[in-house]
């Protein structure tokens, strides 16, 4: 019976609907405190391993992560997003998509490692083969967690994911790091990603009280896996998009310049994805709750992209104009020839995390042949500006991609916001404060490192800090600005107010 009644627990939510906002507001300050603990230590890795390796060793293991980059879109099949996302879900259901997930982690597995020599030729590099096939054991690891993870979000409990997570990087940084001072080389990359699938993989069974039964033909998981399979195929269109331009200029200009654009790229993906899974682990559980009540989705949405807006406005404006001396303190003087790549991708790093924001709208409403078909239209242009920029460097595939994404999101937005009460007009009222303050800021701060012209990187960085506090204690004085901080500071304050955490 307490059996019987732990299943029941796992797959409810009916508990969840009577303090839905009060859950989110906790749950994204709790994930955000991971992510912070998190961005701590991968920023600690990034330095340490940018002094203890070259730009070669990260462009060696970048040639094969941009391969099995793709792969991971069907890691899951989108099973993950099907479990989160449906109303009622039974023990059955859940049980025979869990081995299905194991079934197909097995199946990328043995693909990739098939694929080892592949690479291998195609890149002229053979130190590819051993890399993929240990590489390709994150498939199968990957497998075994997927139906788990999905119910810790289901279920909303974000403090259980949020020490899962930092607890798998405590234990995975000071591996990679060890392997790489000991003398490994690029193998001390490839054990990060295998130690943090295999920590999270055990964490989320100690976590979850479930255990899979059998496979059932009866399950009726058909409609489950139509869903998924559709998320699927966009999060690998997603994929493509994000990968191409790693796996064009490994290809073209080799390991060494696929190094530099590699870290410029993650340096800059740090605060994305800090910022992006926190939103998403958050948004897409809640958004699945109120989608049948279009106005109050369209509410979430934009609180949640203001919210958004006025964290990583600041961040990504700063990185703009202190690219040479963030690069060049954080990874070292080998790594200055990535500044500007890494100015020029700071462009579009707003533009990301929106663009990921309508993928939980789609996913949040089922509508994944919508999503799909979306990612199927902007896949080629994407690709395309890749390759329009190959040719001058990898600061043209940088500029390039840039622009013609920034040119189609608008149209992105509105193929997004149809069928809701969204419009870009709205959008553009929820983020306007956030984005101009973080234009104001970044012309003050390129006005003063023009003017004081500090020769020294750290009074370069010093200067630009200061810059950009001015900037934003100034924006204070205008009073929807100010009204706006404060609302957020209210919303934050519910924290407080809404009893224990989750």
């Amino acid at each position: 019976m307490a059996t019987q009644q732990q299943v029941l627990d796992a797959f409810s939510t009916d508990h969840l609907h009577a303090d839905l906002k009060g859950r989110s507001v906790r749950g994204g300050v709790v994930t955000l405190t991971s992510q912070g603990a998190q961005f701590v230590m991968q920023t600690v890795a990034t330095v340490v391993l940018a002094r203890l390796l070259v730009p070669a060793d990260f462009g060696l293991v970048a040639m094969v992560t941009a391969i099995t980059g793709l792969g991971q879109a069907f890691a899951d099949l989108g099973l993950s997003e099907a479990t989160i996302q449906h109303p009622e879900i039974s023990h059955d259901q859940v049980s025979t998509l869990f081995w299905i997930n194991v079934a197909i982690g097995l199946t990328l597995t043995s693909i990739t490692a098939a694929l080892a020599p592949v690479l291998a030729w195609f890149y002229r590099e053979p130190r590819l083969i051993d890399i993929t096939l240990l590489v390709s054991l994150t498939f199968f690891i990957g497998g075994l967690r997927v139906q788990h993870d999905a119910l810790l979000k289901r279920q909303m409990r974000f403090s259980s994911l949020a020490i899962r997570d930092v607890a798998s990087y405590v234990i995975a940084v000071p591996v990679a790091i060890t392997l790489a001072w000991r003398g490994f080389g690029y193998w001390a990359l490839v054990a990060l990603p295998l130690t943090l699938n295999l920590i999270v993989m055990a964490l989320s069974w100690l976590m979850v009280r479930w255990r899979p039964g059998l496979p059932r033909r009866d399950a009726n998981v058909r409609s489950l896996i139509a869903f998924g399979g559709n998320v699927a195929a966009s999060y690998l269109i997603f994929n493509v998009n994000r990968s191409a331009d790693s796996v064009l200029i490994g290809w073209y200009w080799g390991a060494g310049p696929l190094g530099l654009y590699s870290r410029a790229y993650n340096l800059l993906m740090l605060p994305v994805r800090q910022l992006g899974a926190p939103a998403r682990s958050v948004a897409i559980p809640a958004f699945s709750r109120v989608h049948e009540d279009a106005e109050r989705l369209a509410r979430y949405y934009l609180r949640t992209a203001n919210l958004i807006m006025w964290i990583s406005a600041p961040i990504f404006g700063f990185l703009f104009v202190a690219a040479e001396p963030v690069i060049v303190l954080t990874l070292g003087n080998r790594w200055r020839e990535a500044a500007p790549v890494f100015q020029i991708l700071a462009i579009f790093a707003l533009g990301q995390l929106l663009l990921e924001s309508t993928l939980w709208l789609f996913v949040s409403r089922g509508q994944s042949k919508q999503l799909l078909k979306l990612l199927l239209i902007i896949s080629p242009i994407i690709v395309g500006s890749f390759v329009i920029g190959l040719p001058f460097g990898i600061r043209g595939v940088a500029l390039s991609g840039s622009i013609v994404l920034l040119g189609i999101f608008p149209w992105i937005l509105k193929s997004s916001f149809r069928g809701t009460d969204l419009t870009l007009s709205r959008l553009g009222r929820a983020i306007l404060y956030p984005i101009a303050a973080c234009f104001a800021c970044v012309a003050i701060g390129e006005f003063a490192l023009h003017m004081i012209a500090p020769q020294r990187l750290v009074s370069q960085l010093g200067v630009v800090s200061i810059s950009f506090g001015m900037g934003y204690c100034f924006s204070m004085l205008i009073r929807p600005v100010r009204e706006e901080v404060m609302s957020l500071k209210k919303l934050f304050s519910e924290l407080r107010q809404s009893g224990a955490p989750v």
